[in-house]
Formats: C-alpha cells, structure tokens, sequence
C-alpha cells in the first residue's frame, strides 16, 4: 500500500488540476441560467471553451488513474485520499481566483490533512 501512495496523490493532483480548469473555462463562460432563449449558446460556449474541455479531459485521466489505484488497494484506504483535492483546490482557488479562504476552511484544511495522516498510517 505505501508503494501506491505516489499513484494515489497523482491522481488527487490530476483531479484538483481538472477542477481548477472547469474553473477557468466556467468563468469564461459566465453564470449558467436556464432562460430559454440563451440556453442553447451557453451550453455550445461551455462545449467549445478550451479550459473547461482540458478540465473534463484531466479529470477522466485522473479517474483512469484511480482506477488503476482500485484494482490495487482497498476502497477504504484510497477513497479518503481524494479528499486531498479539496486542499489543493481551496489553496489554487484563494492564489488564483481571489476566493475566500476562512479560518474555518483552513481549520477544515487542517482536519482533512490530518485525517489522511491517520488512514495512511493504517
């Protein structure tokens, strides 16, 4: 199991890197609302923006990586690791979007990290 943690934290950064281009393109693309009359272009606009087609593409690799890490470790030992994209993506989305980034999220942050700590050492 710790030979697979590189694999696993790959994937966590593949999945987080996705996030953050759908991200990008969605704020290329603008509020999504379900008017009629601009549902069409919206939808043909989220299709053609090349960050939100790079994202879905990054995160289907990072899925194909996870599973591999599937068919080699137990659910209960990956799964929580993905959790981990939730730091990476709170710390991108504060340095490259100006978002928010509380003392209550980096508490949580916290208690995320340390989570893992302890299921990587089971």
């Amino acid at each position: 199991m710790p030979r697979d943690i590189p694999l696993i934290l790959f994937a966590v950064l593949m999945n987080a890197a996705g996030m953050i281009m759908l991200k990008q393109g969605m704020n290329g693309v603008g509020p999504i609302t379900f008017d009629k009359s601009s549902l069409y272009d919206t939808i043909i606009n989220t299709i053609a923006n090349p960050f939100v087609f790079a994202g879905l593409t990054i995160y289907v690799v990072s899925m194909g990586f996870f599973l591999v890490i599937l068919s080699r470790v137990e659910l209960s030992f990956a799964y929580p690791f993905l959790s981990l994209a939730y730091v990476v993506v709170a710390v991108c989305a504060y340095l490259l979007f100006k978002e928010d980034l509380n003392s209550f999220r980096i508490a949580g942050i916290g208690f995320i990290c340390l989570g893992t700590i302890l299921i990587a050492q089971s």
